[in-house]
């Protein structure tokens, strides 16, 4: 059996193609210790930086030793306790005070307050955290500092 030149360069390539996928480095696993005793501020919000109008505060999250959570959505605080399960997390029993927000403000907090409800993909990319859902994705950056 003769092999045409292309289907001879495809056998001698795909070892090559195999090693080359078996060097990808898979998504790091996100444990509890990675996300307790920290604050987590909004930087982006959809690929756009965020930067906080004069009626606004800026987003936060900080997560306690037992996944407590808590912060501010951008008018409104918040409080719940915090799941994490196969990089994915939410905020169970999630209360948050009703402070009156205007205009784009009340849509951009329950935006917030969606993503970190429901079940929501995380990704930690050096000091930011990435929460991911089907409709937005929210970028924090680590700053212990404000704790």
């Amino acid at each position: 059996m003769k092999l045409s030149s292309k289907a001879l360069l495809a056998t001698m390539s795909l070892p090559f193609v195999i090693a080359g996928c078996s060097t990808m480095k898979p998504q790091q696993d996100i444990t509890a210790a990675d996300l307790q005793n920290h604050r987590w501020e909004l930087v982006n919000i959809n690929g756009q930086d965020f930067n906080p109008t004069a009626r606004q505060k800026r987003p936060f999250i900080q997560i306690n030793d037992t996944l407590k959570t808590s912060g501010n959505a951008g008018c409104n605080n918040f409080i719940g306790q915090g799941e994490l399960k196969d990089n994915q997390f939410r905020v169970d029993k999630m209360g948050m005070t009703m402070k009156m927000c205007i205009g784009d403000i009340m849509d951009f907090e329950q935006s917030i307050s969606q993503a970190l409800q429901e079940w929501s993909s995380l990704t930690l990319d050096g000091d930011k955290l990435i929460i991911e859902t089907e409709v937005n994705t929210l970028t924090y950056q680590l700053n212990d500092a404000n704790q």
